[in-house]
């Protein structure tokens, strides 16, 4: 069945109300899943594989039988709510029929119908005077139709006016026509009057001419009724132009299959090749065999047989492990090879001498003509392999010196400048600067100028130090980075390059229902630019991040050392605080349970995912191709809690 908008509408906030019950949160997937099944007309088992992905075995089961009370309750409450509409519909109708009869008033047409007394006749009967009042018109109508028969007839012609004695014959002729049509067009009109003489007393019946029966005897010969002699049929002839086309055609089949004997004869005509002209193959229907339908039915049920079957098998694999041991049997080797050890036969003498072992080579082997064939004085080089790509760019390894070594270098530099700027100066190409003057220099720089003139000289030598430091001002904020610059430079600072490779951890938490930590989580591997997924499933929360060898560092040192998970900053520390509530809050803490490299990025951002159910935060990871993070992490968390019952 398929549900319309609006039932899908109405059942979605139906659905969304039962799963937020039934899980404690709301969930659109399983919400969709749901709908899903209800649309499609799914049973409880059906229904149960449905779910059977997302929830555990006892979960899809409850909740299944929910799903079922939630449409039922509104089937129920839909057809009520359709009986209550109709039925008000009906009482409308019936109210507006009671209204319009009261309104209703006879007209001059409508009269109200008399019922007959003893003696009358009854409505649908003909009275005396109604059958005398049709003759009367019968007859009326015949006399019109013979004075307008009467009027179209020519006016007889004088003996004097004719013009010829022997045209007299010609024109009776004509006359005894039209009279006999005139007769035919009134026996016409008698014979329709006939049916209303068999219901009428009184008025004149007309006998009908019909065709004469057709009689055959036992052989199929059509016979004469009162003889009982053969009868000769005339056989229909074609008026069609069609029918008389075809007819000829069949007449001139033979002329026209075979060639004329002159054709032949000809000298431009070949025997060797055929003169079979265009022939049209007969379209003809073309029946199956009988039981070609079955067995296309009976293929398509097995097949679908044994990919249920194998989905089956696939999901019980899952659950048990099974998948995951026969992948590891597949890539084991089976036999352990050593490094040194060396093999019965080589495997290119063994393509010569087709032998397992050296001492099975005999000399009649040796003698064989194909083996000596085979035999050559070329070398076998192995294939030639493309060399692995080398990286664009070059790793230089960074050059760090010590302080004393870095201010000796920047005197140096600034040496060489100086000296270029004297060069030019006392080549003349820049003019020489001015003297620096301060107030504590004064005297000695300017000497007599300073005696003569002291407030214009300190006000020279003012005006020359705000100059200088203006200049020096404006020179530290030419040098000195925009907004963007040292947002870039921080980034380039913090990104590493990972196009050869990507450090990868994986860490596991007991317990990561608080938001503080999440929100540590989560900004800190943004600030660091690394990029993961993080699944909140009881007991065991598992946070993948991926990144550079310095960003794993300083994040491995936020899960492992500056976080403590052992204490909760919500819960105010008292002494009436019981011993297992310490427990529960010592006991969560951050595992470090992986830490390697990968080839790619398997994540763009660091997402949260919230996960019901143990299938549903795999598939989380499956689509990334990396459920063994999952698999390890979850194995982790039942061998501790194993630990921790024992």
């Amino acid at each position: 069945m398929s549900l319309s908008r609006r039932e899908i509408e109405d059942l979605k906030g139906l659905l969304d109300k039962t799963v937020q019950k039934f899980l404690g949160f709301s969930e659109s997937t399983l919400v969709s899943a749901a709908l899903n099944c209800i649309d499609r007309g799914y049973d409880k088992r059906k229904m149960l594989e449905k779910l059977g992905t997302i929830l555990d075995k006892d979960q899809a089961s409850q909740f299944a039988d929910k799903i079922c009370d939630v449409y039922d309750d509104y089937k129920s409450s839909v057809r009520h709510s359709k009986t209550k509409r109709k039925k008000e519909d009906r009482d409308r109708e019936r109210d507006e029929e009671r209204e319009k009869s009261k309104k209703r008033r006879f007209t001059d047409d409508e009269k109200p119908v008399l019922v007959p007394g003893p003696g009358q006749p009854s409505p649908g009967q003909l009275t005396e005077n109604k059958i005398k009042e049709m003759m009367a018109n019968a007859q009326k109508m015949i006399q019109e139709r013979k004075a307008q028969i009467a009027a179209t007839l020519p006016p007889p012609v004088p003996s004097y006016q004719i013009p010829g004695y022997g045209q007299s014959d010609v024109l009776m002729n004509d006359a005894m026509d039209k009279a006999r049509r005139a007769a035919e067009l009134q026996a016409q009109i008698q014979a329709r009057l006939s049916g209303l003489a068999q219901s009428v007393p009184g008025l004149k019946q007309v006998a009908l001419t019909g065709p004469t029966p057709l009689i055959l005897n036992e052989e199929g010969q059509t016979i004469d009724a009162k003889t009982g002699q053969q009868i000769q049929l005339q056989l229909h002839t074609p008026t069609l132009k069609a029918n008389i086309r075809a007819k000829r055609r069949e007449q001139f089949k033979d002329l026209i299959v075979k060639p004329p004997e002159e054709i032949s004869d000809s000298k431009f005509f070949d025997p060797r090749v055929g003169a079979k002209g265009p022939v049209r193959v007969k379209r003809s229907f073309k029946f199956h065999e009988k039981g070609k339908f079955e067995q296309v039915a009976q293929r398509l049920r097995t097949k679908a047989q044994l990919d249920k079957l194998q989905n089956e098998i696939a999901q019980t694999a899952k659950r048990t492990g099974i998948a995951s041991a026969a992948k590891l049997a597949t890539i084991a080797p089976k036999k352990d090879v050593c490094e040194g050890e060396i093999p019965d036969i080589e495997w290119w003498d063994y393509y010569l001498v087709n032998r397992e072992t050296y001492d099975d080579i005999s000399e009649e082997d040796l003698k064989r003509p194909k083996f000596l064939e085979m035999i050559t004085n070329l070398v076998e080089h192995p294939i030639q392999m493309r060399p692995p790509a080398e990286s664009p760019t070059e790793v230089s390894i960074p050059v760090y010196l010590t302080k004393k070594e870095r201010k000796k270098l920047r005197r140096q530099n600034r040496q060489e400048a100086e000296k270029e700027i004297q060069e030019k100066i006392r080549i003349g190409l820049l003019p020489p600067p001015e003297p620096k003057v301060r107030m504590a220099n004064l005297m000695r720089v300017l000497g007599t100028e300073a005696v003569q003139d002291p407030t214009k000289i300190e006000a020279h030598v003012r005006a020359q130090m705000a100059k200088r430091q203006k200049a020096h001002e404006e020179a530290n904020a030419a040098r000195k980075l925009t907004t963007e610059q040292r947002r870039d430079k921080k980034i380039k600072k913090i990104q590493e390059d990972t196009s050869l490779g990507v450090n990868v951890s994986v860490y596991r938490i007991r317990d990561l229902n608080n938001p503080a930590r999440k929100f540590k989580i989560e900004s800190n591997a943004k600030q660091l630019l690394m990029t993961g997924f993080v699944v909140l499933y009881k007991d065991c929360n598992v946070v993948v991040v991926e990144g550079g060898p310095k960003q794993q560092r300083k994040f491995k040192r936020l899960m492992l050392n500056r976080i403590k998970w052992s204490e909760d900053p919500k819960k105010k520390k008292n002494d009436d605080d019981s011993d297992s509530d310490e427990e529960d809050e010592q006991s969560n803490r951050c595992v470090l349970v992986w830490e390697g490299m990968a080839k790619a990025r398997a994540f763009s951002e660091m997402k949260f995912k919230m996960c019901p159910t143990q299938s549903f935060a795999r598939e989380q990871f499956k689509k990334s191709s990396v459920e063994h993070y999952w698999d390890l992490a979850y194995s982790g968390a039942i061998l501790e809690t194993a630990g921790e019952e024992s």
